[in-house]
């Protein structure tokens, strides 16, 4: 569907962008991104979010949508004629919508953590703990939503699908500043399938960004939070 009026505002490596990025991909809408230079905030992001001040940002018919989730959501209600995205049934998109806030208030802290490079010793140890406890969860989680299918969404990718595999690409990049895998077949196996298939769809190889870039601008926030304060 060729939309002309639909612009995301992001960075190629950001996962809550590349959410929005899958959902407007699965759904076939044409858009316009703005590319956020690293470090500095655009004019037009501090208009469209000046809450946050942060992205993604979605500007729809001129009108501005915040949050990565939220985002999302719009997405699957108001382009209605392709792929759905969030359950049908309303237990189970409140289910998908719980496991997605976990995502983001539980488990994302302690990858983001490492990612940077800000945590050392007895820290760095409970991040990675926490991590691989979340994907235990994350993995009972898989079998129940699933229900012996491919995917948290069933048969196709879906709202919690979006939500935790936007952050394959980083996860990968931590398990080689980490030296050890994170997703393996003996703890997540089912998570190891749901990976494979996750990053093998169009929808996601177009915008996933290459481990050797996201390795590369790793370096750059580790230099950077690790410098002294000026």
């Amino acid at each position: 569907m060729a939309t002309s009026d639909v612009k995301l505002i992001g960075s190629w490596a950001s996962p809550f962008v590349i959410r929005a990025m899958i959902a407007l991909k699965i759904k076939s809408i044409s858009y316009e991104f703005l590319q956020e230079t690293f470090g500095s905030k655009s004019k037009l992001l501090l208009q469209s979010n000046p809450i946050h001040k942060k992205i993604p940002v979605l500007i729809h018919a001129e009108k501005p949508i915040c949050e990565s989730l939220i985002i999302v959501q719009y997405i699957d209600e108001v382009w209605t004629s392709g792929p759905t995205i969030l359950p049908s049934d309303p237990y189970d998109r409140a289910i998908a919508r719980f496991w997605a806030a976990y995502i983001d208030d539980k488990w994302f802290p302690s990858v983001i953590g490492l990612a940077r490079g800000q945590l050392e010793g007895e820290a760095k140890e409970a991040a990675i703990e926490q991590m691989s406890v979340g994907f235990v969860l994350l993995e009972e989680a898989f079998v129940k939503c699933s229900e012996g299918k491919g995917y948290f969404g069933g048969e196709k990718i879906g709202y919690l699908d979006i939500a935790l595999g936007c952050f394959l690409g980083w996860i990968r990049v931590t398990e080689k500043m980490i030296g050890m895998k994170v997703i393996d077949e003996a703890k997540t196996p089912c998570l190891v399938g749901w990976a494979e298939r996750f990053c093998a769809d169009s929808a996601v190889k177009e915008v996933m960004p290459e481990i050797e870039k996201l390795e590369e601008f790793a370096k750059l926030l580790q230099a950077m939070y690790r410098a002294p304060p000026k």
